[in-house]
């Protein structure tokens, strides 16, 4: 029985994966090379924690007992070395992902189950840099992590079908859903999602209509929760743009070709909420940050 999780990178999925298993009572040990982020990371996972004790959802003991299961590093040996399960929640390059899958493979314990949160990067190519190919899978968990129920189970090429149940069963403890998807470029969620995305930008970049009103016409048009554009906002323009290149060129199709609209923009560095400007204006309280946060919020309650 998996009890030890090993999650390296404290961003947003990262510090979201950690408190996710941390909550329903895993050992997790949290990396980053930088130890302000770590610091940053355990704020949020408190204050998440703290607004899940405001809604009753869970006790200031059960809160004080989550915080207590993760511990911090900033170096991967010392943190793996009870590691039944390594989850890469790094940045989505795959230079720096092949790195430390290499890494990983030496350091860890035969035993160990490497994992990655990647949203697009092939799991069978990380596997290839390892000699436990079959122990290798993809975890494509949702953001927000806590929050979210999918999460995308992703089956290598050499992967096992002991390992992608031992996953699955894993996932449902976390009262998440396991879809289990084969790896090919996008998986199922972003090969979808991504070229929905690409074709509002061009629509917006062809003049066709503006970029409320792209948003507008697909919230009431098709029910969805938040409109393209700033959904993109949300993800972050240059993690789309990043994803469109991995499906462009695993397909070898022209349809998956970035706008150049976006290309321009993650350029200029306007990559959405994290930059504080995207499609829309999120550099002081506009109407265009409230809207922004009340989704942020809502998928929270």
């Amino acid at each position: 029985m998996i009890q030890h999780i090993t999650v390296i990178g404290s961003g947003t999925m990262g510090n979201g994966i950690a408190h996710t298993f941390a909550q329903y009572g895993f050992n997790v040990s949290l990396i980053d090379v930088n130890a302000d982020a770590l610091s940053k990371a355990l704020i949020t996972i408190e204050k998440n924690l703290e607004r899940q004790v405001q809604k009753a959802t869970i006790s200031e003991e059960e809160k004080a007992n989550t915080l207590q299961r993760i511990q911090t590093f900033t170096s991967l040996k010392p943190a793996i070395t009870n590691a039944q399960l390594v989850i890469e929640a790094a940045t989505e390059q795959l230079d720096v992902k092949l790195n430390l899958f290499r890494e990983l493979d030496h350091l860890c314990s035969p035993g160990t189950i490497l994992a990655s949160n990647t949203s697009a990067i092939s799991i069978t190519r990380l596997a290839a840099e390892t000699n436990r190919p079959d122990r290798v899978i993809g975890m494509h968990f949702m953001n927000p992590v806590p929050v979210m129920k999918l999460v995308e189970v992703i089956q290598g090429y050499a992967t096992s079908q002991e390992v992608v149940e031992t996953i699955s069963k894993l996932t449902q403890c976390l009262e998440k859903i396991p879809v289990a998807v084969q790896d090919y470029p996008g998986f199922i969620a972003n090969r979808i999602l991504m070229p929905m995305l690409n074709e509002a930008i061009y629509s917006l970049y062809e003049g066709v209509a503006g970029v409320h009103e792209i948003d507008i016409v697909m919230k009431l048009g098709m029910a969805h929760p938040m409109g393209p554009l700033q959904l993109a906002d949300f993800i972050g323009l240059d993690v789309c743009l990043a994803i469109l290149k991995v499906l462009q060129d695993g397909f070898g199709n022209s349809k998956y070709a970035p706008c150049p609209l976006l290309v321009n923009m993650v350029a200029a560095r306007q990559l959405g909420i994290k930059s504080g400007i995207g499609f829309y204006d999120y550099r002081k309280n506009t109407k265009d940050l409230e809207v922004a946060t009340r989704f942020t919020k809502a998928l929270k309650n």
